[in-house]
């Protein structure tokens, strides 16, 4: 990377770091369970709900409770339920029709990410009906007020309930990129472990992942603070500590409560502190091949982890003290291996591969380019890396093998 260019990332970033104590960072209103929404619907004087979902919540029956509550307070509802895994401008156009349609002032996100991100969308585009979705994208581009956001998590991962940024996919390029901005916040989230009992253990691992993949990128991130650490700290420890456990009984309540904990501190964290090439990688992924999210986080991870070498052995150290895989006693170097090494052991423990299957060579350059405008300059890394030096991830998650 240029001197130049590499000057302007960190001054960018210092820039943003230097403004984030002054910046409207808000966290959402935690709500202990869906039967408690009706005082929200009171407070908020809703009349009319979207519920943005995807087809297997509807066929898992975790609408229905939701319904009874918006039925019990005469809030009239519709629901959009073809919310894809990597959510497109398509979705967002559809569900938006609905919204208009049924005069709706409430839109209410439940799911995982994937949904929330959807809402987020639909929420600005309702305040912004002259712009196109493409002309809100990147940071601080929506500034009005969005119409009353529920999320209601069904995954502990992508954090999304705590978040202002909502990832969309356009359906025409493939091309997958983020809205960033203050607004995009939700104003309630449902913290309910019930409504994750049925997530499938795959999908709690690959989410739970992704949650630890938010702390990690926080944690080790130059734009950290003091709470931001803490989060990320607890989230660590919370995470290590259950996600083998809800991944092995997807009914046990204590391990499931503290999966969404570590999600939504974790989601806190990363609001804050931003990530890094971890995420730039695994969105360029989900854009091009429809990769789900979590899933490419984690086999991404150690890859990236310790391609940064040294610069982060004393915060893997603290991390890995945290999930409790290494001592303070230990040499940097050897607990920032303890660390990685712990995550491989982690994902093998829960069968998520090392590798992604289907990546094609001849597609590494552009997802490269996408990855390296993404992150650059702002994502505050530990270390800068080029769009050449990020091609190479591609290739070692994918084996693909350069020709002589």
């Amino acid at each position: 990377m240029f001197i130049l260019k590499k000057i302007g990332c960190r001054l960018f970033q210092a820039a943003f770091r230097a403004a984030q104590p002054f910046l409207p960072y808000r966290e959402p209103q935690v709500v202990s369970s869906c039967s408690a929404l009706g005082d929200v619907f009171k407070k908020e004087k809703s009349r009319a709900a979207l519920i943005v979902t995807d087809a297997g919540i509807v066929k898992n029956g975790l609408v229905s409770s939701l319904e009874e509550v918006l039925q019990k307070h005469e809030i009239t509802y519709v629901i959009y339920d073809k919310t894809q895994p990597n959510p497109t401008t398509d979705n967002v156009e559809e569900a938006l029709c609905l919204y208009r349609k049924y005069q709706c002032d409430t839109l209410i996100a439940i799911g995982g990410g994937s949904s929330m991100d959807c809402a987020k969308v639909i929420g600005a585009c309702a305040v912004y009906p002259q712009k196109q979705i493409r002309q809100m994208r990147g940071v601080l581009r929506v500034m009005r007020k969005l119409p009353t956001l529920i999320a209601i998590p069904t995954t502990a991962g992508t954090g999304s309930e705590t978040t202002l940024a909502a990832v969309i996919t356009d359906s025409k390029t493939h091309h997958k990129y983020a809205l960033m901005s203050f607004p995009l916040i939700p104003h309630y989230a449902v913290l309910d472990p019930s409504f994750t009992y049925t997530l499938p253990p795959h999908l709690t691992a690959t989410t739970g992942m992704d949650a630890l993949t938010h702390a990690v990128e926080a944690y080790i991130g130059r734009s950290t603070n003091r709470e931001t650490r803490m989060l990320a700290l607890e989230a660590t420890k919370l995470i290590f500590d259950h996600i083998k456990d809800a991944y092995r009984d997807g009914r046990d309540s204590r391990a499931r409560e503290a999966m969404l904990l570590a999600a939504y501190k974790a989601g806190i964290a990363f609001s804050k502190s931003y990530v890094g090439y971890i995420h730039a990688i695994a969105h360029s992924l989900g854009g091009k091949y429809g990769t789900p999210h979590g899933l490419a986080n984690a086999v991404i991870m150690p890859y990236v982890l310790e391609e940064y070498g040294t610069c982060i052995d004393k915060k893997l150290q603290q991390l890995g003290i945290a999930a409790g895989v290494c001592t303070e006693k230990d040499r940097h170097q050897e607990a920032a291996g303890k660390f990685i090494n712990a995550v491989k052991k982690l994902n093998a423990e829960m069968d998520i591969p090392c590798r992604i299957a289907g990546i094609r060579a001849e597609d590494v350059p552009e997802m490269a380019k996408h990855a390296e405008k993404e992150a650059n300059p702002l994502y505050p890394v530990p270390k800068l890396m080029t769009q050449k030096e990020l091609a190479g991830f591609y290739r070692r998650i994918g084996d693909i093998h350069e020709k002589n």
